[in-house]
């Protein structure tokens, strides 16, 4: 666990991460409302080497951004019991990387994916990071030891 006091802290951490990523890793972002999601993701393309503004996909489900890799920006909240509402293969097994905003309500995740805690704890964040898959623990061992 890892406790980030302010939001450009919050940003560094992510982008630290997103300069590891390869293309086909899959991020599944949890956490309440205004834990951080979107400016974790924030950090995320900077490493990605993105310079577009990044959004909440709140409203549109799936926002695209190219740079390094292209990044598929999802929140899933709104599909709800209609995953197939969207192709979420399309992302999940695209050429970039995949983040998923509220990924832990989709019934099916990839059998490969690294799962991001956000929670509220004092006046900061606590982030908690856990591997699921070969690919996703090489990267957690990575991101530890830079």
């Amino acid at each position: 666990m890892l406790y980030i006091h302010n939001e450009n802290e919050l940003i560094a951490f992510g982008e630290q991460l997103g300069r590891l990523l390869e293309s086909g890793q899959v991020l599944i972002l949890t956490g309440d409302l205004g834990a951080g999601k979107t400016t974790f993701t924030k950090g995320i393309a900077k490493g990605l080497e993105i310079s577009q503004m990044i959004k909440s996909p709140t409203y549109t489900i799936v926002r695209e951004y190219e740079g390094r890799l292209p990044l598929y920006h999802l929140d899933v909240y709104r599909i709800g019991d209609d995953p197939d509402s969207i192709d979420l293969d399309d992302f999940l097994y695209g050429d970039g990387v995949c983040v998923i905003e509220w990924g832990e309500l989709l019934s099916e995740l990839p059998a490969d994916y690294l799962e991001v805690k956000l929670s509220h704890k004092s006046d900061g964040r606590q982030l908690e990071m856990k591997a699921y898959g070969s690919r996703s623990q090489l990267l957690l061992e990575a991101f530890g030891n830079g």
